[in-house]
């Protein structure tokens, strides 16, 4: 049987390589596929990890070289299906697709969403998105009154496909939001919003054709060298588990449905919605992503393969994938991961006693 030919853009980052670990360890697809690399390659070293047969670098996808280049790479190497990671590199292929086999998001709904601003804008009234508003560098300060949302609150970066915390910071006064500003130099203008205390999850959801195929939803407790960054938040987990709860669902889709309602589209494909729950434990919607994130291995590892079910859909064998739209995971499951080591997903989990050993 010939391999499946798969290109996995943004190949080198955290969360593609997650994908492509997750298909090594579906019982369908491991050992069957093939896998092309295309990234800028600034992260070398999943040039050289081995999770692929081969990386070719690329220009970023607003270049006027990326599509030819793209286009060669996928007429040389036969590649039949692709799983795009980056958010402003999925939102180019949906709205202009290459002749591969992947799963286009509705553009008007992915334009709606790629960035804070425009997602709340769209969920503007409704008690799913923090209170929030826009304020320019200029106005930070020279007019600090304008300020309209009580201290403390959140303010960072809202560019369109900005990740790990980019520019956030929990500002506790108005001298520390001004200080904020005048680092941040290279951030215009700032999005100022509800500061959230409760539980910060993600809720991964996979359509076919406006069907929900599968859901799930994890929870990040801490990040891979928190410590570096001021929020505290890097964009990699270092510390979560994968939990139980209908309500971030709900939730998720109450907020994918009111665009859907604005764009007349029909949904496909998997997007992993950020919730940060309010002081009475009710989630709120911070993010819509048009992409994995790297809890999808550790829900692989569990028994729930997003990569494994996308892949069934596009090769036409989506009869084969397991009923059910979620699994019920163990209350005492942990995901832990280090900047040297694969992600461990393990049940029975506790903390160790002090002077308690763990091991033979």
């Amino acid at each position: 049987m010939k391999p499946y030919k798969i290109l996995v853009t943004g190949a080198c980052g955290v969360t593609s390589r997650s994908v492509v670990r997750s298909l090594n360890h579906s019982a369908v697809f491991g050992g069957k596929c093939e896998f092309i690399g295309t990234d800028v390659c600034n992260l070398e070293y999943g040039i050289y990890e081995g999770l692929y047969d081969k990386v070719y670098r690329v220009p970023y996808f607003n270049d006027p070289s990326y599509r030819p280049m793209m286009e060669r790479i996928i007429a040389e190497t036969g590649v039949e299906y692709a799983i795009v990671i980056p958010e402003p590199e999925m939102l180019s292929w949906c709205e202009n697709p290459f002749n591969v086999k992947f799963h286009r998001i509705p553009p008007k709904f992915g334009r709606s969403v790629l960035s804070k601003k425009n997602l709340y804008d769209n969920l503007a009234g409704l008690p799913i998105v923090p209170k929030y508003q826009i304020l320019s560098r200029e106005e930070i300060m020279e007019h600090p009154d304008r300020v309209g949302l009580t201290y403390p609150f959140w303010v960072r970066d809202f560019a369109e496909g900005s990740t790990s915390g980019k520019g956030s910071f929990k500002a506790e006064s108005v001298a520390e939001l001004q200080a904020w500003a005048t680092i941040n130099r290279g951030i215009p203008a700032f999005m100022l919003s509800e500061f959230l205390p409760g539980r910060n999850l993600a809720c991964f959801t996979l359509f076919s054709n406006g069907r929900l195929v599968k859901y799930g939803v994890a929870e990040r407790i801490d990040y891979v060298m928190g410590k570096v960054a001021v929020s505290g938040i890097t964009g990699n987990t270092s510390k979560g588990r994968l939990l139980n709860c209908p309500e971030a669902l709900d939730v998720s889709l109450a907020a994918i449905n009111a665009i859907l309602a604005k764009t007349g589209e029909t949904m496909n494909g998997l997007v992993v919605t950020d919730l940060k729950c309010d002081a009475s434990g009710r989630p709120v919607v911070t993010e819509i992503n048009l992409r994995h994130v790297a809890f999808t291995s550790t829900f692989a590892s569990a028994g729930l393969n997003f990569s494994e079910c996308q892949m069934l859909i596009l090769s036409g064998r989506a009869d084969e994938i397991a009923p059910g739209q979620t699994l019920e995971f163990p209350d005492d499951n942990i995901m832990l991961r280090d900047v040297d080591g694969l992600p461990i997903y393990r049940t029975g989990y506790r903390t160790l006693e002090m002077g308690e050993s763990f091991g033979g």
